[in-house]
């Protein structure tokens, strides 16, 4: 879906994402944007490490 965007689509949607949200709050949303993404991967790396790794042999049977 987004494979065939080209240079200048990404140009435009940042021209109108600029328009929308003006240049006193794009700081801000990048800044709160990077902070979720940075609180998703720890709270993905956490979930990983809690679980133990699965043993087929220990699972139980299908039915």
């Amino acid at each position: 879906m987004l494979g065939n965007l080209n240079g200048w689509h990404l140009v435009i949607l940042l021209a109108v994402i600029l328009l929308l949200f003006g240049a006193t709050r794009l700081p801000a949303l990048s800044k709160s944007m990077a902070q979720s993404m940075r609180i998703f991967k720890n709270e993905s790396r956490a979930d990983t490490a809690d679980t133990p790794d699965s043993d087929p042999a220990s699972a139980p049977p299908l039915r």
